[in-house]
Formats: structure tokens, sequence, C-alpha cells
């Protein structure tokens, strides 16, 4: 990976990868909205409401996905001081709280009427919401220092700590009684789900995953950009 630590070589790459992952969203999510909304049964318990799980389900994937990445790049950025490594954990921060702050209002609009309340301090709810806060605690700690680099070391070490809490969320099902129903789709002997709510279901996973691809790459170019203009202000004052 350290081939890509040099900042021009990182944005030709980028930029070859743009466009297919541009296209693969869109194409993605137009089919697994179609799939969705079209040429998929109503659930026989939750009736049309099942429909709010083409939303949700995904968003929580995204949610531990991009956290678990932050992890990771946290990781780089304090053992081998990969030179990108911390703006890719920045650049993540903010799509990851929009994937878990959507997560969050499409389970209460789920929840409400299966279970008769928009929340309830159940143990899968209440770590997903923990989560929401370790990213918005990591987006104010690296902007809290005048040093940039105080603040991504700072940051690093948090999105390590809380990294603690994904097993948390992904496990609480089993570990605890709650009321947030068991997985169906990862799971050992396979998806328990309809094939025909299994597919846009991973249709639509597959196009959020593609958005954030593509999100990620936008926001590490403006990042260099940034730290470009900064650099040349410098030498210039």
């Amino acid at each position: 990976m350290h081939r890509f630590a040099n900042p021009a070589r990182f944005q030709r790459l980028a930029r070859r990868i743009l466009p297919f992952s541009a296209g693969a969203t869109v194409l993605f999510l137009a089919l697994g909205l179609y799939f969705a909304l079209f040429n998929s049964p109503a659930d026989y318990q939750q009736g049309e409401t099942v429909r709010i799980m083409y939303i949700h389900v995904p968003a929580a994937w995204m949610s531990l996905f991009v956290y678990a990445s932050m992890a990771l790049s946290s990781a780089v950025a304090l053992i081998w001081r990969h030179p990108l490594a911390e703006l890719a954990t920045r650049a993540a921060a903010i799509p990851g709280a929009a994937f878990t702050a959507l997560c969050l209002v499409t389970g209460s609009l789920w929840g409400q009427p299966m279970w008769g309340t928009w929340w309830v301090w159940d143990a899968r709810l209440t770590s997903v919401l923990v989560l929401f806060f370790l990213y918005l605690g990591y987006i104010a700690l690296v902007d809290a220092f005048d040093d940039p680099e105080r603040g991504g070391r700072a940051g690093a070490i948090l999105a390590l700590v809380g990294a603690v809490n994904l097993p948390i969320i992904k496990f609480s099902v089993d570990w605890w009684n709650t009321l947030h129903q068991p997985a169906s789709v990862l799971k050992m002997g396979g998806p328990s789900m309809d094939g025909t709510m299994l597919r846009p279901l991973l249709l639509m996973a597959l196009g959020f995953t593609g958005f954030f691809i593509t999100l990620l790459l936008l926001r590490l170019e403006t990042a260099l950009l940034d730290r470009k203009i900064r650099a040349a202000e410098e030498r210039l004052s």
C-alpha cells in the first residue's frame, strides 16, 4: 500500500475508479429500488412496512463497514504513518455518520408499527446509537486541535478504541434478549430470507457500497487539494 502513499499516484488511480464506482452506484440503486418497490412481495406479518428494510438494513451494514474501515486506516496511520490513511479516516467519518443516522431513523420508522414504539433501549438499538456518537465524537475531536497532526492522532485513537463496539452491535441479538430480530442474511447455514426479498436487499447493499466508495474518493480528492492550497499559502506567507 505504500506505493499509493504518493498523492499524485493515488489521484490517478482514484480518477480511473470514480467513473466505474459512480456508474455501479446508479445501476445497483436503480435495480434495487425497482425490485424492492415493484418486484418483491409484502411480508405476511409486516405487510408493506417491510420495504423499509431495503434501506434500513444496507444502511446498518454500511455503518459498521465504514467504522471498521476507519479503525483499520487509523491503525495504519498510527503504526506505519501512511500519509493518506489519516485523510481516508477523516473522509469516511461524515458518510459513516450519515449511514448510521439513516439506520436509526429508518429503524424507528420500522419499529413503530412492529413494536408499537419509536424507540426502546434495546441492546442493538443502544449500541448503534453509541456508534453514532462515536462518529460525532471523532468528527469533533479531529477539528478540536490547532495542530491537524495532533487532532488526527487523537481521532485515530478514538476510532480504534470505539471499534470494540462493532462486535457488540453484531452479536447483541445473540448475547441478550432483545426486541430486534436476529440475523437473517449473514448467519451460519446461509440466509433464511426468500430470494425475492434477498435480491433487492443485496442490490441495495451494493449500491450503498458503491456510493460510499464514490463519495470517499471525491472527499479524498478534495482533502488533497485543500492540503496543496494550504502548503502554497504557507510558502507565500
